[in-house]
């Protein structure tokens, strides 16, 4: 069996940190997205995976290499542009052959992986087999609609009235009796070629599809709050280790993550929390929930339940919580002008003010 990760979608719920970046390697306890993915395939017991990237393939390229850093052989499929996961299955034959394979998006998290799923689906050989779970709004997922036997009996994308709340997570297992139906579907209105008409496609033929559901932690990681929900998955998880450097002014409350190279002075970090390599954090309170990336700062701050990317700098901010804040980016005191805010912030961003 074979696996494809799909990695060329436009992000565009995380603007404006996809205009410079592939989502797939936005951080969960600062390690990209992507990777998690790539160790889940990896642990199923899959050594080629088959990477289908777009804009931000060079990105891709330096943070996953040639896979064997997860015991895998990693194929790049470059995609000109995101026209559905049933279009990637097309780009994709040539590497695929007429072997199995796991589709997965690169920006899904799952706490428990998909060895279980793989496992049963190379044991049952069903056309395709989807992994799914309940979820209280139906109407933002592909849905599947499912009989007592765990057979497939309709799939629809982001139904108006769905026939079931049982969503597609992302996690596909196909024959090659997919190809056949990438071919027979045509795009959809908004002019993509969904993975749900082909799976409908191959159930109207009279294929086994079957469903598969999971109730353990999963989440999409393409909107901000998702990414910081997937980021508590990881971190709670996550053994303490301190290897940087920490003064004894400063007080370890829980499992904390001190890289080497970092740097904690005079500051209360209560876990789970992950401090990079050459970060620097001083007067400060870092509360759980919290990843900080190589090479930031923070000084005279509270933070907590937020994601830094590398080379951020916090300065003077009485409190930050559910926060995402970018590469370099910097965040620092306003002057203390009477009844205005200065602002100077990027395409597509989002901005709270408290009066």
């Amino acid at each position: 069996m074979k696996a494809l990760v799909l990695a060329g979608g436009t992000g565009s719920r995380l603007r404006p940190f996809t205009h410079t970046r592939a989502k797939q390697l936005l951080p969960l306890a600062n390690r990209p997205v992507v990777h998690y993915a790539l160790q889940a395939i990896a642990d199923a017991g899959i050594e080629d995976v088959g990477m289908v990237v777009g804009s931000h393939a060079e990105d891709l390229r330096q943070a996953v290499g040639d896979g064997s850093a997860f015991g895998l052989r990693v194929t790049y499929l470059h995609q000109a542009r995101p026209l559905g996961l049933a279009h990637a299955v097309l780009i994709a034959r040539d590497f695929l052959a007429d072997d199995d394979f796991l589709l997965y998006l690169g920006d899904n998290y799952l706490e428990d992986g998909v060895a279980d799923f793989v496992r049963r689906a190379r044991a049952g050989r069903d056309a395709a087999r989807l992994l799914v779970t309940p979820v209280p709004d139906p109407t933002a997922f592909g849905v599947a609609q499912v009989d007592a036997d765990g057979l497939v009996r309709r799939v629809e994308e982001k139904p108006d009235r769905p026939r079931s709340d049982l969503a597609l997570i992302g996690v596909y297992a196909f024959t090659s009796a997919v190809h056949e139906a990438v071919r027979a579907i045509r795009p959809s209105a908004r002019g993509e070629l969904e993975i749900t008409h082909a799976v409908q496609w191959m159930v109207d033929q009279g294929l086994a599809v079957r469903a598969q559901t999971t109730t353990r932690p999963w989440r999409d990681t393409g909107s901000v709050d998702d990414l910081l929900e997937a980021n508590r998955h990881v971190l709670d998880r996550m053994e303490g280790r301190v290897e940087g450097k920490v003064d004894p002014h400063s007080v370890l409350v829980g499992r904390v993550q001190v890289a080497e190279g970092a740097v904690v002075r005079g500051s209360r970090i209560v876990g789970p929390v992950v401090v990079g390599a050459g970060a620097v954090i001083s007067n400060s309170s870092i509360g759980p929930y919290t990843a900080v990336a190589e090479d930031c700062r923070i000084e005279d701050s509270a933070i907590e339940f937020s994601v830094l990317l590398r080379g951020a700098s916090v300065e003077g901010a009485c409190r930050i919580e559910g926060s995402l804040i970018g590469r370099e980016a910097v965040v620092a005191q306003a002057p203390r002008l009477p009844h205005a805010h200065r602002l100077v912030i990027g395409d597509h961003s989002k901005v709270q003010l408290i009066s």
